[in-house]
């Protein structure tokens, strides 16, 4: 844990990882709020919360500009949030409501948010890597040094589009940081059951793509990863492959009672919940309680709000419902 090495507490930008903490209580806070909603059937369809994984969002997209890309995976309200995206924005949209990123239309599993360079989450395992891959070459063409991050579970490097999308960003050299959040499992399965050969990061090397393997509980180890490997990929190194090893402390959705693992393996691991790390790691650069206590009240007071306004917030018009719909004719009279 980072509260266990003192050099780092002497030498930690305060107001850095400050604000770092800030960003994953929010996240945190906000993913409660989402699984309320559920419960309470404000969101009809799955919720995948990132509880225990804030540090990884909060750490690449802290590296980010405004105007590079990222894409996400149906667990993606905290990179979404990461990047940018504002809470009652995103919260209408997991309720369906006016003034969701789509009109409520994407919903929780896709989530897109252009204003702040999100161009989706998705809900089809592994598919947004060869997305990525595609921004990343149109940024080739276009010219100048905005990059792409891809973000995707351990589950996704064994279908099809992990080879695929690294293969094409190595080819290429495109500027694209593939991040996986290695948390164990594939939905309800241990991926090392599932997965022959050691793993994301030799699979990465093997394409001749530069791999990285660190805690994804630690945010300074995030931060400083991902700041250096953003700095590589911006720089014309071409792709870089990091691998965040963290765990979700709730189950794959918010339905889930992740009855798959003991009880016990998941008490363990919420003594390395990454918010109370980087809580640790303050206290002991000599931030008090009474101030962190302070931003914890505040991230929760956010969301609460989020929430009633999203709750209370109009349907959208039924005629949105055919906007941004492609109609390309019958094929019969010759639309190809």
């Amino acid at each position: 844990m980072p509260s266990g090495d003192h050099s780092r507490n002497s030498n930690l930008d305060i107001a850095r990882y400050t604000e770092r903490f800030r960003q994953m209580c929010r996240i945190r806070e906000f993913e409660t709020a989402a699984i309320r909603a559920a419960k309470e059937k404000l969101v009809l369809g799955a919720i995948h919360p990132s509880i225990g994984q804030e540090a990884v969002a909060t750490g690449v997209c802290g590296n980010l500009r405004k105007s590079d890309i990222i894409l996400s995976t149906h667990r993606g309200h905290g990179h979404t949030m990461a990047k940018g995206a504002g809470a009652v924005t995103m919260m209408r949209e997991l309720f369906g409501r006016a003034g969701g990123f789509s009109q409520g239309k994407g919903g929780s599993m896709h989530i897109a948010d252009f204003e702040v360079g999100m161009l989706g989450a998705n809900g089809v395992v592994a598919a947004n890597i060869n997305i990525a891959a595609g921004a990343a070459h149109a940024i080739r063409l276009k010219g100048g040094d905005d990059i792409v991050v891809c973000f995707f579970g351990d589950g996704a490097i064994n279908r099809g589009p992990f080879l695929e999308g690294l293969n094409w960003a190595g080819v290429f050299a495109l500027p694209i940081l593939f991040v996986c959040e290695d948390n164990g499992f594939a939905a309800t399965t241990r991926t090392r059951a599932m997965t022959s050969g050691a793993g994301p990061a030799a699979r990465a090397r093997a394409l001749g793509i530069e791999a990285r393997e660190i805690d994804g509980n630690d945010i300074l180890a995030v931060d400083e990863a991902a700041g250096e490997l953003v700095a590589a990929v911006r720089e014309g190194g071409g792709p870089r492959f990091l691998v965040a090893r963290t765990y979700r402390l709730t189950g794959h959705t918010s339905a889930d009672a992740a009855a798959y693992r003991p009880a016990e393996e998941v008490e363990e691991r919420w003594t390395d919940d990454p918010i109370e790390n980087c809580r640790k790691m303050l206290a002991g650069a000599g931030i008090g309680a009474e101030r962190l206590d302070t931003i914890q009240e505040e991230a929760k007071a956010e969301m609460e709000e989020a929430y009633r306004i999203a709750a209370a917030s109009d349907w959208p018009e039924k005629h949105l419902a055919y906007v941004d719909v492609q109609d390309i004719g019958d094929p019969r009279e010759g639309a190809f």
